[in-house]
């Protein structure tokens, strides 16, 4: 509802204890606490803020004078209080008197938020620490909801952020309720980038709930404070927003269709927006983050606090700044002539990374990268520090120093069989040119004694692979089921710190050895790819060009390929029983798992069907390497809706394999015109490319089900520091570092020692700031200035990418930004249109009529399941989500590699 335009002055007066905010008399925090009293302040001033009246402080004493509760909580426990206020009504006077303030309000929907005596001063904003309760009605919800207000006052969180300081009084904000259309934050400076003269604006779709707790995705806009002029923006696919479900209910739903690629405001809207921050920023005379919303055209105010941090030279902030990957400054050779690539590094790494998921990136590079490397035959594994770099939140591989180290193998001492397959077309020279006069700064693997050593001992290495390589990958299967069924049974949180220590340190010895066994597969395929595409380009010229992808491997065992096919199976299952589906149609899908196993029917669906498939593929899901992302053993959202999804179409999953994607494959026509030691030598290569890929797919559930059982730890560390009140929620595990989650393990520290709330702050900043910039070029030599990344070409209609998978096809195109919230939209035949994807994306490829990404190279995830779908498939088009909308007739051909919108 919308704001009504009465002046809250008039509203009422004062009444004891119950204060109208922005009423005569000063705005006095003792009486106000912290954010009421700004409240009261910026109305007074003439700030578009809803009205509202505040509970104060002198309220809460009376209060605890009248029930008794002063004496009793003197010197308890902060737990044993909350709990008594929780369990005390308020005496009738003191209730009467709210209810009156209420009545005089309009008795309309209302927000509930805690004002602490010490809330939003520059000193310390107590942001998120105590509680707001939103779309209140009714007399005993709104007095339910004051009392949790006061409450939170000794809440777990409160009392660690207070650190030691005692617990003061508390007043209470009862506030119009306003159910905003488009909602955000406002910083009247940067509060990461050091720039001059930037209002920075982040804009979600709904109530700015979503955008606080990181659930959404929001805008991103920098207006210049002279001017008022839009100098940058960043517009978001954005699928869901925290929204009214139902009076009182407030939580995650869709955002309508015609809304979500469009600017959540406009260029006038946001000077507008910018003008009132500012007259923010000069009435309080410093740095202000404030709290807005947007309702039927209308800005409201919310709150106010000073920006508690700035950025200062030489912190997190200046560091995001930096232009190399390099995390220790490298001589200037070596800085400036780096070859990095986040091609092809085995799915797991791409995409903007959290801190945890950094940090736990880091500890592979120092723990287990090396290990890996010396699977692969490389005699000297050298320095862990120079294997990998970090840029902008995202995983780099050093090509440069990985090329002078595979010097030493065989196959890769021309360092360009290495280098031309990691190197897309944003470097000069790349794909085609394949960088013909890069010096590799690091210089070739020295020679004489040392070649010779270094090639026995690949030759000897390279020799064990082949005699045990099928052995290991059974063992790896066979491990892999083991240590999931014995996680599964497992019970972490009756485990003591040291218990969870031996835990966590017995799931990092298995990740290291399934990644060490996973490796040589990856590897392998990877290079017998590169041998096939070498021998389509030299015997069959401009005929074989591209070949290489057009030929049928026997792949159809893939396991990510098998995982979509076993999806159809349950959803089939489903499918034959009436009850069942209606369950997982009709429930929330955050309700569907408890329902189905609280059902007759659907708890023996649940255990014939489900229980295999989550056993078989439950450890997958998005970016496996980063472990804030729930598995599908987790949070089985995802398979529901390609259950929903599946079932409700008319075809089978043989129908889907057997498309041929719109294209006549003759490559088998091809290859007759060899000779036939020539053909004998490709077939040869097909069927060794085709045995390694099978074993790096069936050995690849091993490494990511490693990954799982790290995850685990860290979330049964992360659930108790929320219940210790260290973190705010769960979501905030993602903010830490995955060395402190060791240490804390390891040592004796408490957990506000051990995890400073400074530091989880800091990260998340810097995460914040990170996920505003554009997606850094997938290679690039030396440096580079994300800052001056190329924005896309406005109304651009054509795109070229790479051709990854053959084929020509035109179809309707739809945006994912989401798996979970967007699997039941996808329609079969549409064209697939996202960033990038990884093995959790399959299920949707069984029913794309073509797949066109942002990011990807020929040896991607979209690529390689494409392929063995038939699907035609352009990647690295850099801008196809921004530039095509859901909706639009799309030509895709992955033979030219052109995306071209066709009608819009």
């Amino acid at each position: 509802m919308a704001t009504r335009s009465t002046d809250p002055v008039t509203l009422a007066p004062q009444t004891g204890d119950v204060v109208v905010l922005g009423g005569p008399g000063a705005a006095d925090p003792a009486v106000l606490g912290g954010k009421a009293a700004r409240l009261a302040d910026m109305i007074a001033a003439g700030l578009p803020v809803p009205p509202a009246f505040c509970l104060t402080t002198g309220l809460f004493a009376r209060y605890l004078a009248d029930t008794g509760l002063a004496g009793k909580i003197e010197g308890a426990e902060g737990g044993a209080v909350r709990e008594l206020i929780l369990a005390t009504r308020i005496p009738a006077p003191l209730a009467d008197e709210v209810l009156a303030a209420y009545e005089r309000l309009g008795r309309p929907r209302v927000a509930v938020r805690s004002s602490a005596l010490k809330e939003d001063s520059a000193a310390r904003s107590f942001a998120g620490q105590h509680d707001t309760v939103l779309d209140v009605a009714g007399d005993a919800a709104l007095l339910d909801a004051v009392r949790q207000c006061w409450a939170s006052l000794w809440s777990a969180r409160a009392t660690v952020y207070r650190d030691g300081d005692a617990a003061e009084a508390m007043a209470v904000v009862v506030q119009e309720m306003v159910h905003c259309d488009v909602s955000g934050v406002l910083f009247t400076v940067d509060p990461v980038s050091a720039r001059p003269h930037r209002v920075v604006v982040e804009a979600c779709r709904g109530l700015g709930e979503g955008l606080v707790s990181g659930r959404v995705s929001s805008d991103l806009f920098v207006v210049d404070d002279r001017s008022l002029e839009v100098v940058e923006e960043r517009v978001r696919y954005k699928v869901a927003k925290w929204a009214p479900l139902a009076p009182g209910k407030i939580g995650m739903t869709k955002v309508d269709a015609a809304d979500r690629s469009v600017p959540c405001l406009d260029h006038a809207r946001l000077a507008e927006l910018a003008g009132l921050g500012l007259r923010v920023r000069e009435h309080y005379g410093s740095e202000q983050d404030v709290e807005w919303g947007l309702r039927d055209g209308v800005f409201h105010l919310f709150q106010t606090r000073p920006i508690t941090t700035r950025p200062l030279p030489g912190d997190a902030a200046a560091r995001a700044g930096t232009l190399s990957p390099y995390v220790v400054q490298q001589p200037d050779p070596v800085q400036h002539g780096t070859l990095w690539s986040r091609m092809d590094i085995g799915e797991i790494f791409v995409g903007l990374m959290t801190p945890l998921g950094l940090s736990f990136a880091r500890y592979y590079q120092k723990h287990v990268h090396l290990d890996c490397a010396a699977a692969l035959g490389v005699r000297d594994t050298g320095d862990a520090d120079l294997h990998m770099g970090y840029y902008q939140g995202h995983v780099y591989l050093n090509i440069s120093y990985s090329a002078h180290l595979l010097g030493q193998a065989l196959p890769t001492r021309d360092q360009r069989h290495f280098t031309k397959r990691f190197v897309g077309e944003d470097v000069e020279g790349g794909e085609g040119g394949a960088l013909a006069d890069y010096v590799n700064p690091f210089g070739k693997f020295p020679g004489g004694v040392e070649d010779v050593l270094s090639t026995a001992h690949w030759l000897r290495c390279t020799a064990a692979e082949a005699l045990k390589m099928q052995t290991r990958s059974r063992e790896m299967v066979a491990s892999r089921l083991y240590e999931f069924d014995r996680a599964r049974r497992l019970d972490l949180s009756r485990m003591s710190r040291r218990e969870l220590h031996a835990e966590l340190t017995r799931n990092l010895g298995y990740f290291h050895d399934s990644h060490v066994g996973y490796m040589p597969y990856y590897i392998n395929a990877f290079g017998f790819y590169g041998i096939l595409t070498e021998l389509c380009r030299m015997w069959l010229g401009e005929e074989g060009q591209n070949l290489q992808n057009r030929i049928k491997t026997d792949m159809s065992s893939l396991r990510t390929v098998e995982s979509a096919k076993e999806i159809w199976a349950v959803a089939q299952a489903a499918k034959d029983r009436p009850r069942v589906l209606a369950i997982i149609n009709e429930e929330p899908l955050e309700n569907v798992a408890a329902a189905l196993r609280a059902d007759d029917e659907g708890a023996a669906f649940w255990d014939r069907h489900m229980e295999p498939f989550l056993r078989a593929n439950g450890t997958r899901g998005h970016q496996e390497m980063e472990l804030s992302h729930p598995r599908w053993i987790d949070d089985p959202s995802y398979i529901f809706q390609m259950i929903r999804r599946y079932a409700s179409d008319g075809f089978s999953a043989d129908d889907i394999l057997r498309r041929s994607g719109g294209y006549h494959d003759d490559s088998r026509e091809i290859l007759k015109k060899l000779s036939l030691p020539q053909r004998k030598v490709v077939e040869t290569v097909i069927s060794l490319y085709a045995l390694c890929s099978e074993l790096r797919e069936t050995t690849r559930m091993s490494m990511i089900t490693s990954i799982w059982l790290v995850r685990n730890v860290v979330y049964e560390v992360g659930r108790r520091l929320v219940e210790a009140g260290v973190l705010h929620s769960p979501d905030e595990v993602a903010h830490l570092d995955f060395e402190d989650v060791r240490a804390y393990l390891a040592g004796g520290a408490g957990e506000l020692e051990a995890f400073p709330r400074e530091r989880i702050d800091e990260a998340r900043r810097l995460h914040e700031y990170r996920k505003r910039l554009p997606e850094p070029p997938l290679t690039f030599i030396g440096e580079h200035d994300i800052t001056q990344a190329v924005r896309p070409a406005p109304g651009g209609a054509r795109l070229s990418g790479l051709g990854a998978s053959p084929g020509r096809v035109i179809g309707r195109a739809r945006i994912v930004e989401d798996l979970v919230w967007q699997a039941d939209e996808f329609e079969a035949g549409e064209i697939l249109v996202t960033r990038y994807t990884d093995a959790s994306w399959t299920p949707l490829f069984a029913i794309a009529g073509g797949v066109v990404t942002d990011v990807g190279s020929m040896l991607s995830h979209s690529s390689i399941v494409s392929r063995e779908f038939h699907v035609p498939s352009v990647v690295n088009t850099k801008y196809a989500t921004q530039r095509i909308s859901t909706g639009d007739m799309v030509m895709v051909d992955g033979d030219t590699g052109v995306v071209e919108v066709v009608e819009g």
